[in-house]
């Protein structure tokens, strides 16, 4: 039985797994400790979540009546893609979270955009069918006025540094202990585990398990226990970004993440309560950092000597090759890094942090699970690099050398290129992906929303007309039962109090 737990890095993801391990293993005798250094700054800049936050939050039995007030925090709907395609009629798409609002839907939309796809003039474009669309639209909250047996699914938007600062205090309240001390030295024991940290005064500490959340240094698994990284650097281009605020506007929150295609990479706009989140994700091999900046300023409508705050990063991109190692564990940019193209950044921590304390506790605290446990987070990390990669597959941009480069870098996997193969002659994709087993990364739908959504489909001149037994659904009628329902929900402002 382990008795101390030692987490190396107190930023957002060191603070989400010392208070979902405290909250869990309270009561068993377990101490966990969390060691960092107030000198050293953390990364900061994730401030869009997906769903899977909702659940870790649920899972912590935190309220979001007690946290996203702390943490500036907002509600998103999905996210709006613009610019990532030239073709016509295709120049944004909403990617929505789905509804009960949309499950018969939902069935439609995939059935549609496979008739298109084999020569049928039907609509495909993912913005006709989803409800969070509409909201996001509108900039109405998930939140309906009145009780519903529908749910809508949803996430957040937040300040990351505020919300590793509200974790840390829930993790102290469930017995955690926090010590502000810089590592000097990693030393390992005889049989080749982490046996304990040096610390600058001196002190020893020692520990049964070691979990490294020390960011992109990865402190405890790349260079004290050698563990392997496999780059995807030759299939994801981007590895820097240029951030900065703006002042929100004085109208209604946006419920949503805009995501736009710039000459060398995509910027995003992220709604807090009290600013926007703002950054550029780039490829240094195509921008300079200050080409970088003056492009995000320009897309701003900043100008270049306008006295504004400007953090300019690096990204590494790829996974250790496992997770789970001897005696210790990575969480966060640690263990791999996928651009936040799709904000998973924090899903990684989250799935990771919850899916480790089950491997630990079904295996009455034992490594009996650790192989089972480093394939699943492995396969988690190829299948949703795989997933942002189709991105970059799918741009029909032609502006820059950045866009042609970043459509051909590199090889797909077998399991995208199954899918890419299945999607371009038409073929059955909701199969496809149940016989991979992918979707519990991203579902059919939402392969099918990304590719419909930049237009990867024939030209409506091209297709025949459908046949009356091919079931078309009438838009008229489904866009009256969006606007009907959505006039249910909230504004945000409204659901967030400000």
């Amino acid at each position: 039985m382990i008795k101390r737990i030692v987490i190396l890095g107190g930023g957002t993801a060191g603070w989400m797994a010392a208070a979902q391990m405290a909250k869990s293993w309270a009561g068993k005798g377990i101490e966990v400790t969390v060691i960092d250094s107030s000198a050293i700054g953390t990364v900061g800049v994730g401030e869009g979540s997906t769903p899977n936050m909702v659940q870790f939050l649920a899972e912590l039995g935190v309220a979001e009546s007690d946290w996203m007030s702390a943490c500036n925090a907002t509600y998103k709907n999905g996210i709006t893609f613009r610019n990532w395609s030239s073709v016509p009629g295709y120049a944004s798409y909403f990617h929505p979270f789905y509804s009960d609002f949309d499950t018969e839907v939902e069935a439609r939309f995939c059935c549609n955009t496979r008739l298109r796809r084999n020569g049928v003039a039907v609509e495909a474009h993912p913005d006709r069918f989803f409800m969070t669309g509409e909201l996001a639209r509108r900039r109405l909250s998930p939140k309906a006025r009145v009780a519903m047996t529908q749910s809508t699914n949803y996430s957040y938007h937040f300040d990351a540094t505020l919300f590793g600062q509200f974790l840390k205090r829930k993790a102290l309240g469930f017995g955690a202990r926090h010590m502000d001390a810089r590592v000097e030295q990693v030393l390992l024991n005889a049989r080749g585990e982490i046996g304990s940290l040096l610390l600058a005064g001196g002190e020893q500490i020692i520990a049964d398990l070691f979990v490294d959340c020390s960011g992109f240094r990865s402190l405890l698994m790349r260079q004290a226990l050698k563990v392997p990284y496999q780059s995807f650097a030759d299939h994801l281009l981007n590895d820097a970004a240029v951030t900065l605020a703006t002042p929100m506007d004085r109208g209604d929150i946006p419920s949503e993440t805009v995501s736009t295609a710039l000459k060398h990479g995509w910027a995003w706009r992220i709604p807090l309560v009290s600013r926007f989140g703002n950054g550029y994700v780039y490829s240094s091999a195509h921008s300079s950092a200050e080409q970088a900046e003056e492009e995000l300023r320009g897309h701003l409508g900043i100008g270049v000597d306008a006295e504004v705050k400007v953090n300019h990063l690096k990204m590494e991109l790829g996974r250790l090759q496992q997770n789970w190692v001897k005696n210790c564990v990575a969480i966060g940019l640690a263990q791999g890094f996928v651009e936040p193209l799709e904000a998973t950044a924090l899903h990684f921590v989250g799935k990771s942090v919850l899916d480790f304390i089950d491997a630990f506790e079904q295996a009455d605290f034992t490594d009996r699970f650790r192989a089972i446990y480093n394939d699943r987070t492995a396969s988690a990390f190829d299948r949703i690099r795989d997933y942002i990669l189709l991105h970059y597959r799918s741009n029909s941009r032609s502006d820059s050398d950045y866009w042609r480069d970043a459509r051909d870098a590199g090889s797909s996997s077998d399991s995208l290129r199954r899918i890419i193969a299945c999607w371009m002659r038409g073929g059955d994709l909701e199969q496809e992906v149940a016989e991979q087993d992918i979707g519990k990364y991203y579902s059919a739908t939402s392969w099918h929303c990304l590719l419909a959504g930049v237009g990867v489909l024939p030209e409506r001149t091209r297709c025949r007309t459908p046949r009356p037994e091919e079931q078309v659904i009438d838009l008229a009628l489904r866009r009256r039962q969006i606007e009907q329902s959505a006039a249910l929900f909230k504004t945000h402002r409204e659901s967030l109090g400000v």
